[in-house]
């Protein structure tokens, strides 16, 4: 899995001011259709928060991963945010959260999908990739940070 052949550069966002996790996940939704005229952002918000209604997708350490099946989708795609200030986000550590990572997948998941899946997780809890996104100040050092 390359995470260039999911995340695109247009879809990091760094710094973002976010009130509350509802709020976070509405910018997510916007992010994560940008490239896709078919695929409503209002879809993809309900997509998320019905998700987040099954279990938090918080991965504890700061880190999210919200993550939703979307019709007509032939591939996954992602988004990541860096919060300027941490949001309550459930986490079962208790921690705020202050990197997400937003994932579209295919509503008919494939073997793929479902190793990016497991794969981004895995990534996320990596503590120097953790670090290292926090250092970023700019959308494009996230981005390269994300990709390294």
């Amino acid at each position: 899995m390359l995470l260039q052949e999911i995340i695109k550069p247009d879809s990091v966002l760094c710094n973002a001011h976010a009130r509350s996790k509802k709020h976070c996940l509405e910018i997510m939704s916007e992010l994560l259709v940008r490239g896709y005229p078919g695929i409503s952002h209002e879809s993809i918000f309900e997509g998320l928060i019905e998700r987040e209604r099954l279990g938090c997708t918080s991965l504890d350490q700061g880190v999210a991963f919200p993550h939703c099946r979307v019709d007509g989708l032939d591939s996954s795609a992602g988004a990541l945010i860096k919060l300027s200030d941490a949001v309550e986000f459930d986490s079962a550590d208790g921690e705020a959260v202050d990197l997400i990572l937003g994932l579209m997948v295919p509503s008919d998941l494939n073997d793929e999908d479902q190793a990016t899946i497991c794969s981004i997780a895995e990534l996320l809890g990596d503590r120097e990739l953790r670090v290292a996104l926090r250092e970023a100040t700019s959308s494009r050092e996230l981005y390269d940070a994300l990709c390294a």
